[in-house]
């Protein structure tokens, strides 16, 4: 492996606080899917860097089912966002909350 595991690792550390601070500090409902999805693919790092440092390929079969997951997460929350906007015309989060239950 060329570059060492830690490095990757903390990479991907650092990916997914990105994604996480993202997602709870925006408002608006397309920001807190993109810190939703740089959370995934900072998961999807580590699988393929722990793949390649023990020579197995189920780390990347993983990474390629949490892409499959998320292109039809993806695909699904943007359609409620654009019926959302479509609806209210807004996307902020603030504005949904009489949806609690």
């Amino acid at each position: 492996m060329i570059v060492p595991l830690n490095h990757i690792l903390l990479v991907a550390a650092a990916l997914f606080f990105m994604g996480l601070s993202c997602t709870l500090m925006r408002r608006n409902l397309v920001m807190i899917l993109i810190g939703v999805e740089i959370m995934l693919n900072a998961a999807g790092l580590v699988l393929v860097a722990g793949s390649a440092f023990w020579q197995q390929l189920d780390g990347q079969l993983m990474v390629m089912l949490i892409m499959g997951v998320t292109a039809a997460e993806v695909a699904v929350a943007l359609a409620m966002v654009v019926y959302l906007h479509s609806r209210t015309g807004s996307i902020d989060v603030n504005t949904f909350k009489d949806l609690q239950g």
